[in-house]
């Protein structure tokens, strides 16, 4: 079984590049890893209401450069580019992953009542949809409850991830009553230590949920 694929690690933030990096050594350190970062990209999203024709093509054609370099899959780190990321699946002859489905999935499993924190509020829309397209073919009864951390990410894009983690741990410290919480972003991923401590319920991070669908896509064995 071939466990050495090359995967393209298609970043929008320089933040997410590593809670990924960190799960691949952890989950699965055979696999080749690139990185392509944009870091405009979320900028841009930020601008966007919603994810206009251009930022799409943008993200598509990253997205075909990684391809191009002859990988065996791209798996994007950022939550703000659903759409983006499934013409580029749909276009590209290897699969194109999203960072979040794998993590919806693992959270409705345990229960209807779902919790997610989040620190980029222009995510969310996106996101929110994908989660209730994931519970309507697994969890139809699915709830979701999400909450904004605010200054957390403000906090890590400026070195101080104990900030960041502190922050969204005392969030979660404060929910109750929910079957999972999930970490929006990869990150968020960061705080899942922190988070796991204080949390009344199982916590799923993006990172590690992502990369075991990425391994049962390309037929490697969990």
């Amino acid at each position: 079984m071939k466990l050495d694929h090359s995967i393209v690690l298609l970043h929008a933030t320089p933040v997410a590049i590593a809670p990924i990096q960190a799960a691949f050594a952890t989950d699965w350190p055979e696999a080749k890893l690139s990185n392509l970062l944009d870091d405009g990209l979320t900028a841009a999203r930020g601008k966007s209401r919603d994810l206009d024709g251009a930022l799409r093509q943008r993200f598509v054609r990253l997205a075909r450069y990684g391809c191009e370099t002859g990988a065996d899959a791209v798996l994007a780190t950022c939550s703000a580019f659903g759409p983006a990321i499934e013409a580029a699946d749909a276009e590209l002859p290897i699969p194109v992953c999203k960072p979040n489905t794998a993590m919806f999935a693992d959270a409705l499993a345990q229960g209807q009542s779902i919790a997610m924190l989040a620190t980029f509020a222009p995510a969310l829309p996106t996101m929110v949809t994908e989660f209730f397209e994931e519970a309507e073919r697994s969890n139809p009864g699915a709830t979701l409850s999400t909450f904004v951390v605010d200054d957390a990410i403000d906090c890590l894009r400026a070195g101080d991830a104990a900030t960041h983690n502190r922050l969204v741990a005392d969030k979660a410290a404060s929910l109750h009553g929910y079957d999972a919480i999930m970490l929006a972003h990869f990150s968020t991923a960061q705080a899942l230590d922190a988070v796991t401590a204080v949390a009344a319920c199982p916590v799923f991070s993006a990172p590690r949920s992502a990369i075991a669908h990425l391994k049962r896509r390309l037929g490697v064995s969990c």
